[in-house]
């Protein structure tokens, strides 16, 4: 594998993050077990995403006595996952904040050129005032990314935050060359990627395996 260092990369690599990449990975796991396990990391990386929440104090009466304790202070959150298999990611994010918008960005990789077409663009309202976390498994040329995010900084998001599940250093440097201010979480950073633009070693078509469709 490989280390890239950078603060805005936060790779999640709890030994839990590692059990169950492992099992993704495997080329006989089946598509309901891949397609649970890609709900399951997309909740790990959204609990380290969004550990810097704003909280407030609020006033709860327990069954012995009334105390202080604190909430998320009302901050808006989005949900633009990069579409196909950005989708098999939506719902562990919601899981955990289960009141966030979903936006959807339809992007598709030529497999001449490796580059990415635009076909669909859909996002929440006042998606410029909510921190938005733009979710796709694999992060190979980094192509679909960075046209991801320049769909919400021309809609005028200033807090956009990338979660993937694989990730090569091709990738991750050409997001964070692409925009300064974007912070970037990965599951892992794979070797290399290959002559057809897959990840090494990878997992293979994420698209293909959370839907059965290979």
């Amino acid at each position: 594998m490989a280390t890239i260092s950078d603060p805005r990369l936060v790779v999640v690599d709890h030994p839990l993050v590692q059990h169950k990449l492992s099992i993704l990975r495997d080329k006989d796991t089946s598509t309901k077990d891949f397609r649970q396990l890609v709900t399951e990391l997309a909740i790990f990386e959204g609990y380290e995403a969004l550990r810097d929440l704003p909280l407030e104090d609020v006033q709860v009466e327990t069954p012995l006595e009334v105390m202080t304790a604190k909430r998320v202070a009302g901050k808006k959150i989005a949900i633009i996952p990069v579409l196909r298999a950005g989708l098999g990611m939506v719902d562990g994010i919601l899981s955990l904040v289960p009141t966030a918008r979903v936006g959807h960005v339809g992007l598709e990789r030529d497999h001449e050129t490796h580059l990415p077409r635009a076909y669909y663009c859909k996002l929440p309202p006042a998606v410029d005032e909510r921190t938005c976390l733009v979710v796709d498994p694999m992060l190979a040329t980094g192509g679909s990314l960075t046209a991801a995010i320049q769909f919400l900084r021309d809609a005028g998001v200033r807090d956009i935050r990338c979660l993937t599940i694989v990730s090569c250093p091709e990738g991750v440097r050409a997001v964070l060359d692409f925009d300064p201010d974007v912070r970037l979480y990965t599951c892992s950073v794979d070797r290399e990627l290959n002559d057809d633009a897959y990840i090494l070693p990878g997992l293979g078509d994420a698209g293909d395996r959370i839907y059965g469709t290979k």
